[in-house]
């Protein structure tokens, strides 16, 4: 991918000022000009390219392959494989108790009508306020029990037994909701909750170099105390003791803190939205507060949110995969009523009267048996184990080495006390003068291993992540996957939907035409004849899944239903439409609900003279296709022959000016032809889509969202092509691209930069994989086109994210690198299929997702630049000292303390910084690019190399600094010690502002901001002038001059103009490891050729 094709739409100027871009983690030029990402190395196991729907195997692989101290914290946040097994265990555990019990049921059913229902049904037991007991009402919801439901008298007679009015619904009072509470239950379920802050602490207690050092620290107490006495003899011990409690205890807040957010985060994606019917009116609410004898209705794409009873409806049918493991698409009717809660609507509408809910469901049972969440790995979190690894690993060898090395000083005599005596002289120095020695070193060593092995780092992961996501949420972004969240600051494009997101959703008939004749304005029911008006009034009021509502209080008529059908229903109370008495009239026979694959809707009514009318509503264009005649406004039925290019230019016109086409249609039908005999012939009939009559076309105002402009043009300064797929014409979509700046010109609208879907449908595999690139709008395109389109763009390399909010959408949203459903517009359907839920549906909080997504592997990149250089000095520092001088400048109490600032506190700064508009002025994130860039290394490696050079100077020569004064050798050693140790500290604080900003000379801009990171560093330097100051004993420190604390600070403070200075210095674009790497992988090729 060449640095000119990511911005296609560009002038050279423009790329060129590009080029020069904040790489603010240190992001490498490679993939932005022409080095193609590797693929994924197999013998790598760390190197997944995607955990998303990632194979078993390969998470268990690299498990396998991780160096690890303490398990239970570093896998904390991962998927556990164990449970994962147990939970599918337990789905189908509750499946087959579903299946037997159906098959009980077929049994049982048989047997009834050989005997004619001869069995005898217990009648309803009156409980409290209701005509039917729990138990009664449990069962036979539970065993599918159609017998009982007749002897109640029906759905009729069962909602008379609940007080339920199947029209209005119940009341909603609060003291009717309550009984109802009381009497069935709520519709919640017990689920676990999460750990307490003991079981955090138990975690963090885990890690095996801890408990070694708590052995260690034990030993070293019980040997103090017996040859110096408890006044003195505690300290080295008690000490060591102190500092791993503290460790463990800043750990588990720590943890404890982001496991409380990732709880309140699955709270919110539990708690569903949905509309009920109470007082005769449609309430949006929680699934939570849903109550037995609540008659809820449903359409494509919803959950059945409880256990209930088919009341109406019409081509509904059920996929019940997520209960029976069966994927199979159940249709059910007033004969098959039963429905299960947790299922999903695959078509058509209809109402439910709940009759079940929560634990008194299979449903809940089964959420309340596996609702802990079992975690998620990330790939970048997978990439860090590895780093970990290979860090854990080097400083695993470090400590052994420095173990052998002091060992052998030690009983080799060429270790000395700190007044100058040997420490070991064979033969003289007493059993426990030698075990508290051998204590004091394995000490070291251990300590060593602590500060080597980042354990935290794979954790800094989950912590920016929880940040980011409790952020997010801020920002209206709902995550329901991790890994979406860095995937996102890698995407290279984003396939948006129109409706909703581009636009308001704020849908009004701003154009009408009945036959040939405009109304203006379009309510003027006068411009147009009776019988017309009324044969269109018919065909708004019956053929919708809306509703209208009388007016209430002296307020308006309430419209409820989808935007575009609210839009048509408003317009027809305008027109003097009477919803309720309309639909009385007429008996519906069959209904052909809309979908996005046919994009019209039928239906077929029988009116009250026994006539019967088909009606069709739908994409204009396509339901003009269908018409051979038309009812001009004066009722004259005209043919079309020579009209139809006249209506194909309303269409155009209305298009032109970015409106949504509506066309209604009706067909007068025989009635002997309708399929009449039984109710299951009727279900299956094909509603007739020819030889229909036009009845008017509607243009659709869908305002652009404000903002929308700015936010595209965002994501091209990022590097990150916004494509639109809608299902509206395509003059509709184009006019919203050149009103949103996806098109930049008339000139930019040529094929195939906008494009018709069945266009793109039809070419080859390999067709549409070129053309793929270069489409930027495509119009009248099915939710399959958007499949394919997603699949040629990721074989083409790009890293795709995908909006979608229909059920037929979730194919693509799955099958995307990012799904993002919309919070408002979604299915459930859409939603669970989605890594993201878009909670305002607003373009301009996609683009925020992306500055998060960046922000992500931005904040990870300063961390291990951070942990990396305190990593680096650290065990140089010690391994060089040991090795010279038989013992080190740091003890176990100080590199404990190191590790806190390193790990925790230090993840606590930097994982945490929020986005900056800088993080957009960049080409996206290679997916394969190294976590460690060469800019890294380069900032890295001068602050260590600085690092070490000064702390080894202080060290071997400290003691001839004219502030160094003591009483004798013993004390200037302590005090040199000292001065190393807090320069080394001050070093880190100070280093921390450079890793702020990896390749920004100002890395103090916007720091002021950062209140946590200015606390933490305001207490990371408190703490270090009580640890100097008033801690001596504990921290095996003396208290520095002034003097000395001056020489501390200014050492540390060259960081800066050295980091300044320093990333001046070019660095390769080539990553350092494929040069390192680059001899090994020739020479692998050359054997295997």
């Amino acid at each position: 991918m060449t640095g000119s094709g990511m911005f296609p739409d560009r002038s050279p100027d423009q790329r060129l000022v590009e080029t020069h871009r904040d790489v603010e983690a240190g992001i490498d030029d490679g993939v932005a000009n022409g080095e193609e990402e590797d693929e994924v190395n197999p013998d790598d196991p760390f190197d997944i390219g995607h955990t998303k729907n990632a194979p078993l195997e390969s998470l268990r692989r690299w498990r396998q392959a991780a160096l690890v101290l303490n398990a239970s914290r570093r896998f904390r946040y991962t998927l556990d494989l164990k449970k994962e097994e147990e939970k599918e265990h337990r789905r189908r555990m509750i499946r087959s108790h579903a299946q037997v019990i159906r098959a009980a049921l077929l049994f049982k059913l048989a047997g009834q009508r050989e005997l004619v229902l001869g069995a005898s049904v217990s009648s309803p037991t009156p409980t409290r306020d209701y005509g039917i007991s729990l138990e009664q009402l449990s069962s036979m919801t539970r065993d599918n029990n159609i017998a009982t439901l007749e002897h109640c008298g029906g759905v009729k007679g069962l909602a008379g037994l609940l007080n339920t009015n199947l029209d209005i619904g119940v009341s909603g009072e609060d003291a009717d909701l309550l009984s109802r509470r009381n009497a069935f239950g709520s519709n919640t379920y017990p689920y676990k909750k999460g750990k307490g802050f003991l079981n955090f602490l138990w975690d963090a207690w885990q890690d095996l170099t801890l408990v070694i050092l708590i052995i260690a620290a034990i030993a070293s107490l019980a040997l103090g105390i017996k040859t110096e006495g408890l006044k003195e003899g505690w300290y080295d011990g008690g000490s060591i003791t102190f500092a791993v409690l503290l460790v463990i205890i800043v750990t588990a807040v720590s943890d404890y803190r982001q496991s409380l957010q990732f709880q309140n985060l699955n709270e919110e994606k539990r708690n569903i939205q949905l509309e009920v019917i109470r007082g005769g009116r449609r309430e949006k609410l929680s699934i939570y507060d849903i109550v037995v004898g609540d008659v809820v209705p449903l359409k494509i794409g919803d959950q059945v949110p409880a256990d209930g009873i088919f009341v109406s409806g019409h081509s509904l049918a059920i996929d019940e995969s997520s209960m029976t493991g069966e994927s199979k698409i159940v249709h059910k009717d007033k004969k098959a009523p039963f429905l299960m809660a947790g299922c999903k609507i695959a078509d058509g509408f209809g109402n439910m009267l709940v009759t079940g809910v929560g634990i008194n469901t299979e449903w809940g049972l089964l959420m309340a048996s596996i609702s802990e969440d079992t975690g998620e790995e990330t790939p970048l979190q997978v990439r860090l184990n590895g780093v970990a690894t290979f860090i854990g690993m080097v400083g695993l060898s470090v400590a052994i080495s420095v173990l052998a090395v002091l060992l052998v000083r030690f009983f080799t005599g060429s270790t000395k006390n700190e007044d100058g005596t040997v420490q070991f002289i064979p033969g003289k120095t007493s059993m426990s003068q030698t075990i508290d020695g051998v204590i004091e070193i394995v000490t070291i060593a251990v300590t060593i291993v602590v500060v080597a092995v980042p354990e935290g780092l794979p954790l800094a992961v989950t912590l920016t992540l929880a940040y980011s996501m409790r952020k997010m949420m801020a920002d209206k972004a709902l995550v329901r996957r991790l890994s979406a969240c860095e995937t996102m600051g890698s995407a290279t494009t984003i396939c948006s939907d129109k409706t909703g997101t581009l636009t308001l959703n704020q849908m009004t008939v701003v154009e009408a035409y009945a036959g040939k004749a405009k109304l203006d304005p379009p309510s003027s029911s006068a411009l147009v004849q009776p019988e017309v008006l009324s044969l269109l009034i018919e065909g708004i009021a019956v053929n919708t899944t809306g509703s209208v509502f009388p007016e209430k209080d002296g307020g308006n008529v309430e419209v409820s239903g989808s935007p575009t059908e609210k839009a048509i229903l408003s317009w027809g109370v305008k027109l003097g439409m009477k919803f309720d008495a309309v639909r009385s009239e007429a008996i519906v026979l069959h209904v052909s609900p809309f979908n996005s694959e046919k994009k019209r809707g039928g239906v077929a009514l029988q009116l009250s003279n026994a006539d019967v009318h088909i009606h069709w509503k739908g994409a204009a264009e396509m339901v003009l296709a269908s018409c051979t005649h038309f009812l001009d406004a004066e009722g004259g039925l005209k043919t079309m022959d020579n009209d139809k290019s006249f209506f194909k230019g309303v269409i155009d016109q209305m298009a032109e000016k970015s409106l949504r086409c509506v066309a209604f249609a009706y067909k007068p039908y025989d009635k002997e032809k309708v399929p009449n005999t039984n109710e299951e012939e009727l279900a299956k009939w094909v509603l007739p889509e020819d030889s229909l009559v036009l009845l008017a076309v509607v243009g659709i105002k869908d305002p652009c969202r404000p903002g929308v402009k700015e936010a595209v043009e965002l994501c091209a300064d990022a590097g990150v092509k916004v494509r639109m797929i809608t299902g509206d014409n395509i003059q509709t979509a184009k006019a919203i691209a050149l009103e949103c700046g996806i098109l930049a010109s008339d000139a930019d609208a040529t094929e195939p930069t906008i494009i018709e879907g069945k266009t793109f449908r039809a070419l080859s595999d390999e067709e549409k994989e070129k053309v793929a690139k270069r489409i930027t709008v495509m119009g009248r395109s099915s939710p399959s086109d958007k499949l394919l389109l997603v699949r040629a763009l990721r074989k083409g390399g790009d890293v795709v994210a995908v909006t979608g909010d229909g059920t037929n959408d979730a194919p693509a949203l799955n099958e995307a690198d990012i799904g993002l459903s919309m919070g408002i517009a979604g299915t459930e359907v859409a939603k669970e299929s989605s890594d993201i839920i878009i909670l305002d549906d607003n373009f301009a909080s996609v683009v925020k997702v992306v500055r998060w997504g960046r922000s992500v592997y931005a904040n990870i990149q300063k961390f291990i630049q951070f942990q990396l250089t305190v990593n680096v000095a650290a065990l140089v520092i010690n391994v060089v000292a040991a090795i010279s001088s038989g013992s080190i400048p740091l003890t176990a109490v100080q590199l404990l303390w190191v590790n806190l600032i390193m790990d925790t506190l230090g993840a606590l700064a930097l994982a945490t910084e929020p986005p900056t508009d800088h993080l957009m002025r960049r080409a996206p994130v290679g997916r394969r690019e190294p976590l460690i860039t060469n800019i890294m290394w380069r900032n890295l490696g001068i602050q260590a190399v600085y690092q070490v050079a000064v702390l080894l100077l202080l060290n071997f020569y400290g003691r001839n600094l004219p502030f160094i004064t003591g009483n004798g050798w013993e004390q200037e050693t302590k005090l040199k010690n000292t001065l190393v140790f807090n320069t080394f500290v001050l070093c880190q604080i100070f280093n921390e502002f450079n890793s702020r900003k990896p390749d920004q000379v100002n890395v103090f801009k916007g720091v002021t901001k950062n209140h946590l990171f200015m606390g933490i560093i305001g207490v990371t330097v408190v703490l270090q002038i009580v640890i100097i100051e008033f801690l001596g004993k504990f921290s095996s420190t003396v208290r520095l001059n002034w003097p000395l604390w001056i020489i501390s600070i200014l050492l540390g403070l060259v960081s800066w103009p050295l980091a300044a200075v320093g990333k001046l210095i070019p660095v390769p674009r080539t990553p350092l490891s494929k040069i390192v790497l680059k001899p090994f992988r020739r020479f692998r090729r050359s054997r295997s050729a």
